[in-house]
């Protein structure tokens, strides 16, 4: 629905590498084939004639991952250091760092995805960072998106009552109240110990008072039965569901289940008709210093959606004042993306993150397996660390992204390529939006194992495969050319002078504040 919402041109110079799947030549790194009854359900619904049965490549050099445009992790790593303390490195998801910046990829002129791949050298033997962008098209004014029909379920349990929960979500929802159309309408589910219908599904129009009277009387009571509130919420959107609407369920909490089911399979086992039947997407938004992430992260991938998290009313305004009103819409549903290494240039390589996002490479083109959903001018990246093979020349990876028609439900797919050529460039040359990707990269995977990131040296070997083999990199080393923490943040200051980008500021002030305090531990 929102969340990590970038913007961006593209910088000409990569245009060799950004060529689309029917511009590419012969050499291309082959994806596998679809099964003929895939293939004659993709023909059947019209699909981009780009898909073409080709030589597979041995299993163990692709990658394919479900997308992801979460930046949860992230947000609430920037609260956790404020507070000062380290984050829970279980709580730490790398891809969610990368995509809280904004990128400046292409945008396709229709709806879908463009794809962009580039590369640069990490000073380490033989090994470079490669990032696959994806971006959708932003909505413009000459095409008036949807209706929407929100469904907010707000924990108002004891513990939202602490400083910046409970008044940070009235606030925002009082904001976002006058900022959504008059023909969108809006729903308040309360939960603590049970759950409660407190507005069903009301057309703003000349409601607004009565929801903000709503909104206004939200007060903290008693524990968190997460599965309550979840449950009332749809079977509250279900029957305020607008057809031409976009129907989603906005779950707003501390995620601190302590009543009823907690696990978050358990939980949305009891919404899984509502969620299947009538396309219902479930949006997260995290608060408080006390955050139960992976319950959150977990309700929301399960309920084909997103997480953020709010530490602050800037936060808030943003998300809920700004995101949330322009980005309602959707893209792409079940989207995946798949990146084929050619065995002949690539020793080995290791997607950066997406750990809990990873999907089976034989799954790539079965459309019943759930993907991301993804909104208009959103970004996706994915860094990957690739090594390549000494003198190697040729075609280095294609990737590929496909997703459903948001309406229509027919799969399409787009692709480009990276060859041994656009890898000549070093790391600290690179595209500047490419190495604030890199640095929020290498912060996230310091932050993971800490003890070893305060430790590690410039231009350290890093990511070989204990396994020995070819293919996939499943080692826990540091990220190859990994600076010290000290190099760290003295990249990422340069950057956010270079950008001018307040954002990038934030994050070289984290790197800071995690520095202090792994400078202060016993």
């Amino acid at each position: 629905m929102l969340l990590a919402g970038c913007s961006g041109g593209g910088d000409d110079s990569g245009d060799k590498r950004r060529a689309s799947s029917k511009e590419r030549g012969a050499d291309a790194v082959p994806a596998p084939p679809p099964d003929g009854a895939q293939d004659s359900r993709q023909r059947e619904n019209g699909l981009s004639r780009d898909i073409a049965p080709s030589r597979p490549a041995p299993a163990d050099m692709r990658s394919t991952f479900a997308l992801d445009v979460d930046t949860a992790s992230y947000g609430f790593a920037r609260r956790t250091l404020d507070q000062g303390r380290l984050p829970d490195p279980a709580a730490v998801r790398p891809e969610e760092f990368v995509n809280s910046f904004r990128q400046d990829y292409p945008k396709p002129d229709g709806d879908g995805f463009s794809v962009s791949v580039d590369g640069a050298r990490t000073g380490t033997d033989g090994w470079s960072l490669m990032r696959v962008g994806l971006a959708t098209r932003p909505d413009d004014e000459e095409r008036r998106r949807p209706p929407a029909a929100l469904t907010f379920v707000i924990d108002i349990s004891g513990s939202m009552a602490e400083p910046g929960r409970l008044d940070l979500v009235r606030k925002s929802l009082g904001v976002m109240t006058d900022r959504l159309r008059d023909d969108d309408s809006v729903a308040l589910v309360t939960f603590s110990d049970r759950a409660e219908t407190v507005l069903p599904m009301t057309r703003l129009g000349d409601n607004r008072d009565r929801v903000h009277a709503a909104v206004d009387d939200l007060r903290p009571t008693a524990s968190t039965n997460v599965e309550a509130g979840i449950t009332t919420g749809y079977d509250t959107a279900s029957r305020g569901l607008r057809e031409g609407a976009t129907n989603r369920v906005v779950l707003l909490s501390d995620a601190l289940a302590n009543t009823g089911d907690t696990s978050a399979d358990g939980i949305l086992r009891r919404v899984e008709d509502a969620r299947r039947a009538h396309g219902i997407t479930l949006f997260g938004v995290g608060v408080g210093s006390e955050y139960g992430d992976a319950l959150m992260e977990r309700l929301a991938d399960r309920g084909d959606g997103h997480t953020t998290y709010v530490a602050d009313e800037d936060d808030a305004r943003e998300v809920f004042c700004e995101r949330l009103p322009a980005n309602i819409d959707l893209r792409a549903r079940d989207a995946k993306s798949q990146v084929t290494f050619d065995p002949e240039t690539v020793e080995r390589f290791r997607l950066i993150g997406y750990d809990n996002r990873r999907v089976a490479d034989d799954d790539f083109r079965d459309d019943r397996v759930d993907g991301g959903e993804v909104g208009p001018g959103h970004t996706v990246t994915a860094l990957y660390a690739v090594r390549t093979r000494p003198g190697a020349s040729g075609p280095v990876a294609t990737a590929r992204v496909r997703w459903l028609d948001p309406g229509s439900r027919a799969p399409r797919e787009e692709s480009a390529d990276l060859r041994t050529g656009d890898l000549d460039g070093t790391l600290d040359k690179a595209e500047p939006r490419f190495q604030v990707a890199a640095t929020a990269a290498y912060f996230a995977d310091g932050l993971r194992a800490y003890d070893r990131f305060a430790d590690a040296e410039p231009q350290r070997e890093g990511g070989q495969d204990e396994r020995g083999g070819q293919g996939e990199d499943h080692s826990t080393a540091p990220l190859p050319g990994a600076p010290t923490p000290d190099r760290l943040e003295e990249w990422a200051r340069a950057l956010a002078y270079t950008t001018g980008d307040k954002d990038v500021s934030e994050l070289a002030e984290s790197i800071g504040e995690a520095n202090d305090l792994r400078g202060s531990a016993p």
